[in-house]
């Protein structure tokens, strides 16, 4: 017993100093990011270049769900407010939950998915490929090109793409509330826009950065840390996504008491 009790003590006590030393790599490399950011040489094109993969091509995608949350959402809150006679305020419903929850956290979590483990895949894959090693050798600085580029990228456009998926989500419930109350577009939105403040959009702006950050530096992190084999790409990838959904929904628990403190003080 005495023996069983000390090994278990010894596994415990492993897997705290592992988690302890991972976090602070995590916290060496995102130092280091912050570091690397200010000083030349600033790589503009490869910064664009990730921006057209992270953005442009994760359109389809997210509008889809976008709309679909839109509908899904106005259908699921119909009954509630029929039974108390409250259908007129739908739109403000609707307007509310997109803007200050919905859009951002649907967009990080597909995002997440689609972005992060493209991220974590390729740059582990680089890694076992030696291409890495290889741009050290030409005097290239391999942390500045593959790593800064994909964070600012994912930064920058994380936000642009919940704006645009909280457009497309209302026009979704819009067309829900057409088909059912005969709503004309121009009231719905004057609703939608009077339900909202200048903080719920505030929030939902800063909250985005933060996701896009998250998912950026995660991916990254994974992919230029991971172990060299085949096998190493895959935990690569699939790593980034469990880590920076994780971190997205303490991110937003830790956002929404921010939010409602300034809120209602």
């Amino acid at each position: 017993m005495a023996g069983n009790t000390a090994e278990r003590n010894y596994i415990i006590s492993k897997k705290i100093d592992q988690f302890f030393i991972e976090l602070a790599s995590v916290f060496r490399f995102m130092k280091r990011f912050f570091v690397e950011v200010w000083f030349p040489p600033y790589e503009f094109r490869e910064v664009l270049r990730q921006c057209y993969e992270i953005g442009v091509k994760s359109l389809p995608l997210i509008s889809l769900t976008g709309f679909i949350v839109g509908i899904v959402f106005t259908n699921q809150s119909r009954p509630s407010l029929t039974e108390f006679g409250a259908t007129s305020w739908l739109p403000a419903l609707i307007s509310i939950a997109i803007v200050r929850a919905m859009g951002p956290l649907v967009t990080a979590l597909i995002a997440a998915g689609k972005v992060g483990s493209s991220i974590g895949a390729e740059i582990a894959s680089m890694k076992v490929t030696e291409q890495i090693d290889a741009m050290e050798v030409s005097a290239t600085n391999p942390f500045k090109y593959l790593v800064v580029t994909r964070v600012l990228a994912s930064t920058f456009m994380i936000p642009l793409l919940v704006m645009y998926v909280d457009f497309v989500a209302l026009m979704g419930a819009f067309i829900n509330v057409h088909q059912n109350e005969l709503t004309s577009l121009t009231t719905f939105f004057v609703e939608v826009f009077e339900a909202l403040t200048f903080l719920d959009i505030f929030s939902s702006l800063i909250k985005s950065t933060v996701f896009g950050f998250t998912i950026g530096i995660v991916g990254c992190y994974k992919g230029y840390t991971s172990s060299k084999g085949t096998e190493g790409v895959g935990k690569a990838a699939n790593a980034a996504v469990v880590m920076a959904m994780f971190l997205i929904f303490i991110e937003e628990l830790l956002a929404l008491q921010i939010v409602n403190f300034f809120r209602f003080n």
